[in-house]
């Protein structure tokens, strides 16, 4: 099953304001995640998400910082069961 989250064109402000909101609710996913944690290595890779997810979104951030254009943005969830 697919799920289409996002599928359009944004100027830049909106593009990266829909961008980190969906990336907040997944810094927050992990954040709860090590909060109910107790074990060592699982806290640790999620905190490494997290950096990554926070670097990637600053990474954008700086790549877009001025830029006036148009952002076409497509966001699909694949599921399947295993």
């Amino acid at each position: 099953m697919k799920i289409q989250l996002v599928d359009g064109q944004f100027d830049v402000a909106d593009g990266l304001t829909l961008i980190s909101r969906l990336l907040e609710v997944k810094i927050r996913f992990h954040e709860d995640k090590i909060n109910s944690l107790s074990a060592e290595e699982d806290i640790k890779m999620r905190e490494n998400k997290i950096q990554k997810l926070q670097k990637q979104l600053e990474e954008l951030r700086s790549k877009l910082d001025g830029k006036t254009s148009q952002l076409q943005l497509k966001a699909e969830i694949n599921v399947e069961l295993i």
